[in-house]
């Protein structure tokens, strides 16, 4: 994760992906938007539950995001699912793909942010879908904790 966690403006969060897969790794990519989309992301509107990253030719793409139409923008604005282009770079581009495609990994998009310098970035979690047993698992998991920590506030009163 990046250093500068702490102090980005979060716009869009998928935290169903924590559910359904198993991230393995974080990345940090850059978005190619148009003005209009920046516009609409500033104003805190997208949607990335249903998103996912792969490659399209020679390059890596962001598909099924959601970024609303911006409401001042007339005959300008954008289409709200169009592929973005993510920015990598080339060696690391090349390495996701072969996980993909050899791991039969997914690239799911975690985050969707401004940096402090007013850039749009995307955190890609490359990750490997859990089974109905995991989830499960996880759950009990994290009930458990939960309980734990109950327990030790009420001893500790």
């Amino acid at each position: 994760m990046p250093a500068e966690a702490t102090t980005r403006k979060v716009v869009a969060q998928n935290r169903k992906a924590f559910h359904d897969y198993a991230i393995s790794e974080r990345i940090e990519a850059g978005l190619m938007l148009t003005g209009t989309e920046v516009k609409s992301l500033r104003e805190g509107r997208a949607t990335i539950t249903e998103a996912h990253a792969g490659d399209m030719g020679d390059e890596m793409y962001l598909f099924n995001a959601y970024i609303p139409e911006f409401h001042g923008g007339n005959r300008y604005n954008h289409e709200v699912r169009r592929p973005r282009k993510l920015l990598l770079r080339r060696r690391e581009a090349d390495r996701l793909k072969g996980a993909v495609r050899r791991d039969g990994m997914t690239l799911v998009p975690l985050a969707l942010y401004f940096t402090t310098r007013g850039w749009a970035k995307v955190e890609i979690g490359l990750a490997k879908g859990k089974k109905a047993h995991d989830k499960r698992e996880a759950i009990k998991e994290r009930d458990w904790q939960r309980e734990k920590q109950r327990v030790i506030r009420a001893a500790n009163r």
